[in-house]
């Protein structure tokens, strides 16, 4: 999971460098074509792939429609969102899925995570308000923000409702169904913006940002959030997300950008304290290997 949330922050950086260099929409397009591809192969030799599993391919398109807008908003909103902001952003996810978690599935939150939810989101405020009481009062918030914001709205939904709708496939098969859903939007919203795009002048850094989207942000992490979840109770896989605003700093910092704010590091240090409470090793909530959850 240290390493998951690793390649996760990596898509904040990059995305940030070509963001205003390609459209949102057809970046997302080019991920989710060749995502499609890869975990298309990943299920096809898990063997895992029936007819029955698109029986109601409905399914796919609610989540797939649920996971393009995500990406789509992330490259809007690092059109002019500092990447360390936008990975603040993201760690109000678990919050929101938490919410979204009890109004779909019921699912109750224990005092402990709802507290270290609450320690996290505080901290991801300050550092989306830049340490600045004023702006939080007034609620001076950048555009950029605002957008992925609403990104992360639709991811936080997704999560609960992956296990509303799935009906017993393998992860793989159902990220594969999900992803060939979401081409198909894309495809049909974004295909002027597709073809307007001169895939063969990109630059290089695009098509390397694409590539490490592809193989990365989906197929490693994929392996690497199935393993730990056989091992991890769903509070612990959740709370390395707060890691990512961390991870970032390292990525932007290797790219060449300075050390952030002091009051940056502070709102990070209150994610990083929500993620030590999480982890807290309790053996009752610890699933054997082997085991789902």
């Amino acid at each position: 999971m240290l390493a998951f949330s690793a390649l996760v922050a990596g898509s904040f950086s990059l995305g940030a460098i070509v963001a205003n260099d390609i459209d949102p929409q057809a970046i997302t397009a080019a991920r989710f074509a060749f995502a499609t591809i890869v975990m298309g192969m990943v299920a096809f030799l898990q063997g895992g792939i029936r007819r029955a599993h698109f029986a109601a391919p409905w399914r796919f398109f609610v989540l797939g429609g649920l996971f393009t807008i995500y990406f789509v908003l992330m490259f809007e909103g690092l059109k002019t969102a500092n990447p360390v902001s936008a990975a603040a952003v993201f760690t109000l996810m678990p919050l929101m899925s938490a919410g979204f978690g009890f109004l779909l599935l019921r699912q109750i939150t224990t005092l402990r995570m709802a507290l270290a939810l609450g320690i996290a989101a505080a901290g991801a405020l300050w550092v989306i308000f830049r340490g600045d009481l004023t702006a939080l009062v007034a609620f001076d918030i950048g555009r950029g923000e605002v957008i992925y914001f609403i990104g992360c709205i639709a991811h936080a939904l997704y999560t609960p409702m992956v296990r509303r709708l799935s009906r017993g496939e393998g992860a793989a098969v159902f990220t594969f169904g999900m992803l060939i859903a979401g081409s198909i939007l894309l495809g049909v919203v974004s295909w002027q913006k597709i073809i307007a795009t001169d895939w063969s002048a990109l630059a290089p850094v695009i098509w390397i940002t694409i590539g490490y989207l592809t193989l990365f942000s989906t197929a490693a992490s994929f392996f690497m959030l199935q393993y730990a979840t056989l091992r991890l109770p769903s509070a612990k896989v959740m709370a390395y997300s707060y890691l990512t605003p961390a991870w970032v700093i390292l990525w932007e910092i290797g790219l060449g950008s300075l050390l952030p704010a002091a009051h940056v590091l502070l709102g990070i240090g209150a994610t990083i304290i929500a993620l030590l409470m999480l982890l807290r090793n309790d053996a009752q909530e610890r699933p054997r290997v082997g085991g789902t959850e």
